[in-house]
This record gives C-alpha cells, structure tokens and sequence, in this order.
C-alpha cells in the first residue's frame, strides 16, 4: 500500500509580487487586414469560431477560401504590383465579410 502525503509545498515570499492592471475598453481592437499575417489571423479567428460554434461551417468555409485566394494575391502582387487593386478589392471584401461575421456572433453570444 502506496502512503499518501498531504502536506502542500509552500514558497514564502518577502513581499507579494506587484501586479500591474492595464486598463482596456473590454474590447479587441479589429486590425486593418493589410499584411499576410493580418489575414493569416483572420481564418484562426473564424477556425476558434467554429470550433466554439459561434459561426457555421459554410461561413468559416467561404472565410477559409477568400483568405486562400488573398494570400495567393499577395505573392502574385510581389511580382506584378498592376494586380494590387484587386489585392486591395479582396481586402475590403474579407474585412466586410469578418465585420458581419463579428456582428452576428455578438448576436449569438448574447442570447
């Protein structure tokens, strides 16, 4: 038979560690979608969403292929800078579409 020890592991400390408190608005600030990693961050957002089920499989699905073809739009735009107003059109779309998908998940959440 295994004997059991109840006693817990104590750390004393001189004083107690000073944390400090960073004031926020209790809100996320929502970056401007104008790097890859901006929309790399977008399609983890929508993927946690899904997950949480906070948004459908069909939205986190058009999500997943709009941030697909703006990522190819970024490397084709290095190479060709002719092509950065459709990058720039893909973008304000994505934003749109993540503004609704933010929107209708406060909905959700709330209830």
């Amino acid at each position: 038979m295994v004997k059991r020890d109840d006693r817990q592991l104590e750390f004393s400390l001189a004083e107690a560690p000073k944390l400090r408190v960073i004031q926020g608005l209790g809100q996320k600030k929502q970056e401007p979608l104008a790097s890859r990693d901006a929309v790399a961050r977008v399609l983890i957002e929508a993927g946690a969403d899904l997950l949480l089920r906070r948004i459908s499989s069909e939205r986190a699905e058009v999500i997943e292929q709009e941030v697909d073809e703006i990522l190819r739009l970024f490397d084709l735009v290095d190479d060709n800078r002719l092509l950065f107003p459709v990058l720039q059109r893909k973008l304000d779309a994505l934003e749109q579409l993540m503004r609704e998908t933010r929107e209708t998940r406060r909905r959700v959440t709330r209830r």
